[in-house]
């Protein structure tokens, strides 16, 4: 306990800065699954390629490539984009905690995408006829019908997307930002004592993993719970 000493504090934030990007990655990882899963769903030949290509990129390229891809090349771009319009600006530095989350977004929401497509199939067609013979509207049966059902059969995939979300947020210290991971390297270069920064740390990520845990189990009960009812 000695050796953590002085370093409590910078855990405590570290943490905090997990969190911020497990919350914001989630909500654009839901937002890319289900644009890509209504893509792949499309009529439109088009569309479905380019979801096809979205989901084969970033399944099939590691983790850590796109997020160094994805952070300096956005700097690159938005470089070029700013000399445009102002020829003495010389850098354009992206935000590692933006860049970081919509990297992870992008990576886990290709997988949630192929979850959600699946989820969207294994609606049952009996309960949209019937919603549809009770006079609903298309919005009302996509809001009403589809997205409730989907969610109860997508939530066990979805809850190992979320862990992975957790998990990958471990990736994003390779570009500067101030999570655990990256206050556990520099805690090792005063205290030299690595094993016992890197067990911090994944005694961290154990905490959040057994919250989600529990969370999505809680979520599959009352969502079997809901069904017998009906």
């Amino acid at each position: 306990m000695e050796l953590l000493s002085g370093w409590w504090d910078d855990f405590f934030w570290g943490s905090v800065v997990v969190a911020q990007v497990f919350l914001a990655s989630l909500v654009l990882m839901v937002i890319f699954g289900l644009i890509g899963a209504a893509a792949k769903l499309s009529g439109n030949r088009i569309v479905q390629k380019i979801a096809n290509g979205y989901t084969v990129v970033f399944r099939g390229t590691p983790e850590i490539l796109v997020i160094l891809l994805l952070y300096f090349g956005s700097a690159i771009t938005l470089t070029w984009i700013s000399r445009l319009f102002n020829p003495d600006i010389k850098f354009v530095d992206v935000p590692p905690f933006w860049a970081g989350t919509v990297a992870i977004a992008l990576i886990v929401g290709s997988y949630a995408t192929e979850t959600f497509r699946g989820a969207f199939l294994g609606v049952r067609p009996g309960s949209i006829e019937a919603a549809k013979a009770l006079g609903m509207s298309g919005l009302q049966v996509f809001f009403y019908i589809r997205i409730p059902e989907m969610w109860r059969l997508a939530l066990p995939p979805f809850g190992n997307h979320m862990l992975s979300l957790i998990k990958d947020t471990a990736l994003i210290s390779i570009i500067g930002l101030n999570e655990t991971l990256f206050v556990a390297k520099q805690a090792i270069g005063t205290t030299g004592k690595p094993f016992t920064m890197y067990i911090v740390v994944g005694l961290i990520y154990l905490g959040f993993s057994t919250v989600i845990t529990l969370t999505v189990m809680a979520l599959e009960r009352y969502g079997n719970h809901t069904v017998r009812a009906r």
